[in-house]
């Protein structure tokens, strides 16, 4: 008769207790990373570099001399302070995802671990793609073309607390599309869908990708266009990357075990 298989984890399970004091500890020093960051910013380039950083792609489309407006008394004061807070946060994300992954990795089976590491890295780094993309190239276009269609009678001059709300709805809409190769190789990997189902749900997956772009952006062909495209460019990617992973990550089974019975 052959032995079971011993679980890796036996044996490693820690008192409540434990957990709860090292959660606090991930935790504090999660918050202390944010910290730093938010010092350094506030130091150089300052809260107000960062909204002028934000801000230049709608800038450089308005017309000469026109500027932003603040319509809040203290907007001038709490715009740029939620942007250095913002930026502080993302900054410090490689810590933070690093906290959350020493926190949770040893209560994860080694197969488990080959799993999870590569997509929280690959999540983080197309999501910071996604933003990049939003305003390096979206923003440029889309003020642009928003801009040719004013009135010569009005001066156009956007309030800084709307124009910081949309561009937080930009980078999250661009940031959670860029994660659709991500969504692709989780749902292939779990076995929900197969990739010859991903394959041929692709035509159906392109009027969805135009009906969300519609809904997230402005009501403008270049935003949506922007959106659209890009997220069919990377479900036929992440159709590709579902078959190598899944190729080269095999869950362990009990094949092996069976095999080893005796007579």
């Amino acid at each position: 008769m052959s032995q079971e298989p011993r679980d890796e984890l036996e044996g490693t399970e820690a008192p409540f207790v434990t957990h709860l004091i090292e959660l606090r500890d991930r935790l504090v020093r999660a918050l202390l990373a944010v910290g730093v960051a938010f010092g350094v910013l506030a130091i150089w380039p300052g809260p107000a570099g960062l909204y002028d950083l934000l801000a230049a792609p709608l800038v450089a489309s308005l017309p000469h001399g026109a500027t932003m407006i603040a319509t809040n008394v203290i907007s001038p004061f709490l715009v740029p302070l939620k942007i250095t807070m913002m930026a502080a946060f993302l900054l410090a994300l490689p810590v933070v995802l690093y906290q959350v992954w020493a926190f949770v990795a040893p209560g994860l089976y080694s197969h488990e671990k080959k799993l999870v590491l590569p997509l929280v890295i690959s999540s983080t780094v197309l999501f910071f793609t996604g933003v990049a993309f939003c305003y390096f190239f979206v923003f440029g276009k889309v003020f642009k073309f928003i801009q040719s269609f004013a009135p010569h009678s009005i001066t156009a001059a956007p309030d800084i607390e709307a124009y910081l709300s949309f561009v937080l709805t930009m980078f999250i809409a661009f940031g959670a599309a860029f994660e659709v190769p991500v969504a692709v190789v989780v749902l292939a990997r779990m076995g929900i869908v197969s990739v010859a189902k991903l394959r041929e749900f692709r035509g159906y997956f392109i009027v969805l990708a135009f009906i969300i772009a519609a809904i997230l952006t402005p009501p403008d062909i270049v935003s949506q266009l922007s959106l659209a495209i890009p997220m069919c460019l990377l479900y036929e990617l992440g159709i590709v990357a579902a078959g190598v992973f899944i190729k080269h990550t095999q869950f362990p089974d009990s094949d092996s075990a069976g095999s080893d019975k005796t007579a």
